[in-house]
């Protein structure tokens, strides 16, 4: 089994603004994850004293970082982080289409690395939509196109997390999941699940979304103290499997196509 958390940080500002990027370590560290997935996380910032989070982090969870600035002004970078200690390669990192009416928006991108479990290899794909209906829909076609999703380099088992700013009403969370399935329904006693606010949350606009070769065995969002005060949303945790035999079905398929065997 391997655990995995798709986690907005809100840069280490939680409940009051306060600035702590100690608890949000420890919100982490309590669920003993294999891989950490982070948005919202600074990089050299002024406004968090320059600490570049996703290595401090990663430091502090004895695991390391991968890390895609999705805004970058001078030395000063923001954007999402993959934590793991476990052997880890970089697919692929890129921003993502915003929205021409609203150049203003702030931009968002995507990253992909493959990671060594002991059961497998799986893909992790972590990324932050916007906020904009027009410009998440534009930002998620992306996803499920052939640079994504739909590209040559993609192996399943693989797993799509990250702040999406979409419920599952949404036409954006409705697209992806045309190709991947929402975690938290292969759980059954789960009836509602949400992230957002932390302080009483009401909204799931947090996901992870899996492929075939994925089961999983459990999910759920912390409600500790912590959980409620480090940042303005609360982690998703999801425990999964990969399944051998769903893996050989997907080497066939793979092969059929004339393409390598899922690794």
């Amino acid at each position: 089994m391997a655990r995995i958390i798709t986690y907005n940080i809100h840069s280490g500002r939680g409940a009051g603004g306060r600035l702590d990027l100690g608890r949000i370590a420890a919100v982490i560290a309590a669920e003993a994850p294999d891989i950490v997935a982070l948005q919202e996380v600074d990089v050299g910032r002024r406004r968090t004293n320059g600490v570049d989070q996703a290595h401090e982090l990663a430091r502090r969870l004895g695991m390391k970082a991968s890390f895609q600035p999705a805004l970058r002004v001078e030395e000063e970078e923001y954007g999402d982080a993959v934590l793991t200690a476990l052997p880890v390669n970089r697919i692929k990192a890129a921003t993502l289409p915003g929205y021409k009416p609203l150049p203003s928006l702030e931009p968002r991108g995507a990253l992909w690395v493959s990671i060594e479990t002991d059961h497998g290899t799986v893909q992790i794909i972590n990324t932050h939509l916007g906020l904009v209906p027009r410009e998440q829909q534009a930002q998620a076609k992306e996803l499920a196109g052939p640079a994504w999703l739909g590209s040559a380099a993609r192996r399943d088992p693989l797993i799509l997390v990250g702040d999406l700013n979409a419920t599952r009403g949404t036409s954006v969370y409705k697209l992806l999941t045309r190709e991947l399935a929402d975690a938290t329904k292969q759980v059954p006693r789960l009836k509602r699940i949400a992230t957002f606010p932390s302080i009483s949350p009401v909204l799931r606009i947090d996901h992870v979304l899996v492929s075939r070769g994925i089961r999983v065995t459990d999910a759920r969002v912390p409600a500790t103290l912590q959980a409620r005060t480090a940042s303005d949303h609360r982690p998703l945790v999801v425990d999964f499997e990969i399944e051998t035999n769903d893996l050989d079905k997907v080497d066939r398929r793979y092969q059929r196509r004339g393409l390598p065997p899922a690794i």
